[in-house]
């Protein structure tokens, strides 16, 4: 039986953008969304004071792995999942742990409620591994403006960079919208949970060449293409891409033809 405690002391830290979520109608209906079979690992990032872990553990028969930077919420954690073997906390910064050397070969997911001040920079760190990833999928919690411009299609204003390296390796959707009030404390803006399938579309794709290309082009984004990327004007010919096109125009296939010839 799990050791009962009163957590009620324990506040969330502006400095570690931490907002926990309080309203159980809303974790119902997102543990009813993912699509977690019992023979799932599942990584749990800020997983606060373990309110969506409750409904984690009725998923697998597997391993769950909270990851928590916070000091105090990983003694809590501990303490409370004393007794429950499968569940394995690490008092580790999400940013910094090598998720790879700890969870390859494993049937692994992601699920997170992200902070939003490095929300980015997660999704970053699990687009940059080595592909395929050692996860199957990932349902995160991104700020609102943040998921409409990972989701965003080309000739849309919030299509951006973000939108062309996150679609270049996954195919994504979005799965529910999170109040602001459904938080404590309660943010100023919504959140939206979107589930990550990694694809083989682009597996071939040097990141590291795509977003050199993206830089140029989004950084003069209300230029024609032919001069944010007039070095590569016989490029876009040869590949039938029109260059009086602007940055928000090219679609994510586009971008991958030119980012092969950089």
């Amino acid at each position: 039986m799990r050791q009962q405690l009163n957590i009620d002391r324990i506040y969330p830290k502006k400095s570690l953008g931490q907002n926990f979520i309080h309203d159980k109608n809303f974790l119902e209906k997102l543990s009813n969304k993912l699509l977690i079979n019992n023979e799932t690992n599942i990584i749990e990032i800020g997983p606060g004071k373990g309110a969506l872990t409750e409904y984690l553990i009725q998923k697998t028969n597997k391993n769950i792995f909270l990851i928590e930077k916070d000091n105090n919420l990983f003694t809590i954690l501990k303490k409370k999942y004393l007794n429950l073997k499968k569940i394995h906390i690490i008092n580790e910064d999400a940013l910094k742990l090598d998720y790879e050397l700890a969870f390859k070969n494993q049937n692994v997911i992601i699920v997170g409620n992200l902070p939003f001040n490095i929300s980015t920079q997660l999704l970053m760190r699990w687009i940059e591994t080595s592909w395929p990833p050692f996860y199957d999928k990932m349902y995160l919690m991104f700020q609102k403006e943040v998921a409409e411009r990972i989701i965003s299609k080309h000739n849309s204003k919030k299509y951006g960079k973000l939108s062309v390296i996150a679609q270049t390796r996954f195919s994504i959707r979005k799965i529910l919208t999170a109040p602001s009030s459904i938080f404590t404390p309660e943010p100023k803006v919504d959140g939206i949970v979107l589930e990550f399938r990694p694809k083989s579309d682009y597996k071939s794709v040097n990141l590291k060449k795509l977003q050199f290309i993206l830089t140029k082009s989004f950084s003069q984004r209300r230029k024609k293409i032919k001069t944010s990327l007039k070095e590569y004007v016989e490029i876009l010919k040869a590949n039938n891409i029109d260059e009086n096109q602007r940055a928000e125009n090219l679609s994510i296939e586009e971008y991958n033809k030119i980012s092969k010839f950089v």
